[in-house]
């Protein structure tokens, strides 16, 4: 039987099936339900800095005392950070996989100082989602960029635990981003975020959500800039997330030079049993072709290792098509 062992920022997996954080990762008896499925590792539901302050901001507007303002705030505060390290603490008791903390900031605040809080209590990786819409006009795109050096530098500084950055895929130069920021610190990128998208609802001429999940066609993108990374900044390790709904997608991302990938829509589609879906795919994939282990294949379609490199690079119709006679 191969062997599905990956060490993903010098963290042992039993397999690269990692459950991405989302609502599936919020509870200890969904954590244990994804150990027993496969999965290789879990990333727990993001904090977020705009739900803390939602919170407070809802018990506020129904006090009828202003001065008790900041004293609500910080209890709320202090509660969803208090509620968060016990599920770290507790998940860490119950299973055996990796628990992998994660934080959806904007700032360099607060949140730096509660990432050693996270550390404390016992999340073996830190996975920061950081995203920043530009709506200014007139910050210059370094000033953008800016803010993930400037919060990656402050986390890395302080942890002794590896620090993963989630991303976007909208940066003017993806390649010199990720190379910067392990340059600071980051051992890790995970290539891509699903944003909250808006839509409009033309009858009610309201804004609404469009689709949260993401579907098997976001694959390839992704798939692209697994290559690229894995090549061109080869010492980050790359998880690849968006668009994997097969076990087909996970030998993709590997072959494409990923180390672990994280799953969540099909999870949320199809139940929490398809990681152990997943993961047994991969392994027969892998002794069908004769791989022992995944470091024997991982890459080998990356952007170095394939007979046409420019092929990942090739983006119009018509630039692609033109050798076809």
């Amino acid at each position: 039987m191969p062997n599905l062992e990956v060490n993903y920022m010098g963290i042992k997996l039993k397999n690269p099936v990692i459950a991405g954080s989302s609502g599936l990762t919020a509870s200890i008896e969904k954590i244990r339900t994804l150990e027993e499925a496969g999965a290789g590792a879990v990333v727990l539901k993001s904090l977020f800095e705009e739900q803390i302050n939602y919170e407070a901001g809802s018990l506020i507007m129904n006090h009828d005392y202003p001065e008790a303002e900041d004293y609500i705030r910080n209890y709320t505060k202090s509660n969803s950070v208090e509620n968060y390290l016990s599920l770290i603490e507790e998940a860490k008791k119950v299973v055996s996989i990796p628990v992998i903390a994660s934080i959806n900031c904007i700032t360099a605040s607060d949140w730096v100082s509660f990432s050693r809080r996270i550390e404390e209590a016992g999340a073996d990786a830190l996975e920061l989602n950081v995203y920043y819409l530009p709506t200014d006009k007139f910050m210059p795109p370094a000033d953008f960029e800016n803010i993930y050096y400037d919060l990656v530098s402050k986390v890395t500084g302080i942890l002794k635990i590896p620090v993963a950055i989630k991303l976007g895929n909208h940066f003017t130069n993806l390649l010199g981003l990720v190379d910067r920021l392990y340059a600071l610190g980051a051992r890790g990128v995970v290539l891509f975020n699903r944003f909250y998208e808006p839509d409009i609802d033309i009858d009610r001429m309201k804004l609404t959500s469009a689709d949260v999940f993401s579907n098997p066609s976001d694959l390839r993108h992704v798939l692209r800039w697994t290559a690229l990374v894995s090549d061109k900044v080869s010492l980050v390790d790359i998880s690849a997330s968006t668009g994997v709904h097969s076990w087909e997608a996970v030998v993709k991302q590997l072959l494409a030079g990923a180390k672990t990938v994280q799953v969540c829509s099909l999870l949320y589609k199809s139940g929490l049993k398809e990681a152990g879906t997943l993961v047994q795919g991969l392994s027969e994939w892998m002794e069908k072709k004769g791989f022992d282990s995944v470091d024997a294949f991982r890459g080998k379609m990356s952007y170095r290792n394939i007979p046409d490199p420019s092929v990942y690079e090739r983006s119009q119709f018509m630039k692609y098509f033109s050798g076809i006679h």
